[in-house]
């Protein structure tokens, strides 16, 4: 009888255990692209461009020019890279952290903006 239980109690752990990467796949990924526009545009755009290309009119004055978006680079990047970076900055550079001037949910919509403009490609790094 003990047996029978336990078969079935791991039947069922298993089963579980097979569910689980799909729930986590079937999440909408976090920001709203529209929302994160107007704050790129606001907050952005002088330094990292209009296109996410690096060519804000602010760039004149910085020694270390700010990320294009769309470079092999920056599109290998994961969303938890980009993001720690829009929260805390970037060492060494002109770009300071957002966390104390946007939410948590405005830096999600930011990150979601730029992916639009640049999507992740994990194999950027490797291409030649």
């Amino acid at each position: 009888m003990m047996s029978r239980q336990f078969y079935t109690f791991g039947f069922l752990f298993f089963l579980l255990m097979l569910a689980y990467p799909m729930w986590g796949l079937s999440q909408e990924p976090l920001g709203n692209p529209k929302e994160g526009k107007v704050l790129y545009e606001k907050h952005c755009a002088n330094c990292h461009g209009i296109n996410g290309t690096g060519d804000g009119p602010d760039t004149q004055f910085l020694m270390v020019q700010p990320a294009n978006f769309h470079s092999l680079a920056s599109r290998s990047k994961t969303d938890w890279d980009l993001m720690t970076i829009i929260t805390f900055g970037a060492a060494f550079s002109p770009m300071h952290g957002w966390a104390d001037r946007l939410t948590e949910e405005e830096r999600w919509d930011v990150l979601r903006y730029i992916r639009l403009l640049a999507p992740f490609n994990p194999m950027a790094r490797y291409q030649p």
